[in-house]
């Protein structure tokens, strides 16, 4: 599980850092609540350590551009600010456990443990692959950095091969999926906008993603 730390006291990110690695977590580190509001975007996450006292962007102002964004990780607020209105705002922003330094790292753990335990599973509205970045939720689709005009069609082919990277996906499933019917096996519809699609996201780019797998169906890789 991945977790993104965002706290600006060097000493006190070094020590979590370690522990949550240590606790087999893999960390990623922001220094300020302008990089952490961005990676936090950029990546999928299990979980948000988030401190209320940040520069450039205070942990408030990060949740809250979190969850209008519709990241819905569960996020821990650290703070050495132990006003029980600061724990109230955080709670009502959408955070979901809030920890006042200074602070016993196997009590956080503790709690971590069991935020992730009682987490549902999270289907982010984002996905990537490569260099390509599907926004499911604003139905928008960008290969470095540039906007990809799909066909709604087109989209919904891209956003379900993006889902199981590096898996094959049959005709069948693809034909279910997105026009929500049976085809004739002998029909050549799929191929035809597997063919429109891929002369958008592959063809102005070396690395190619859309593969075909003779007899089989299609996936979405680098290569």
């Amino acid at each position: 599980m991945r977790i993104l730390v965002v706290e600006d006291e060097k000493k006190t990110a070094a020590f979590l850092a370690k522990g949550l690695n240590e606790a087999g977590y893999d960390v990623d580190l922001a220094v300020d609540g302008e990089a952490g509001s961005a990676i936090a975007r950029a990546r999928k996450f299990d979980l948000f350590i988030i401190d209320v006292m940040l520069p450039k962007k205070d942990g408030w102002s990060v949740l809250t551009d979190l969850r209008a964004a519709g990241i819905h990780t569960p996020v821990v607020f650290l703070t050495a600010r132990d006003d029980v209105r600061d724990r109230v705002k955080g709670l009502e922003l959408g955070a979901d456990d809030y920890v006042v330094k200074p602070f016993a790292f196997p009590e956080l753990l503790a709690r971590i443990r069991s935020l992730l335990r009682r987490a549902p599973p999270r289907v982010s509205n984002r996905l990537f692959v490569q260099d390509l970045e599907i926004d499911t939720h604003r139905h928008r689709a960008q290969r470095g950095g540039t906007d990809l005009s799909l066909t709604p069609k087109e989209f919904l082919l891209l956003a379900h091969l993006a889902r199981t990277p590096g898996e094959v996906v049959s005709r069948a499933e693809i034909a279910e999926h997105v026009w929500g019917i049976d085809f004739n096996t002998d029909t050549n519809v799929v191929d035809v906008v597997v063919r429109r699609l891929r002369s958008k996201v592959d063809d102005p780019f070396k690395t190619k993603l859309v593969h075909t797998i003779r007899g089989v169906g299609y996936v979405l890789k680098a290569e």
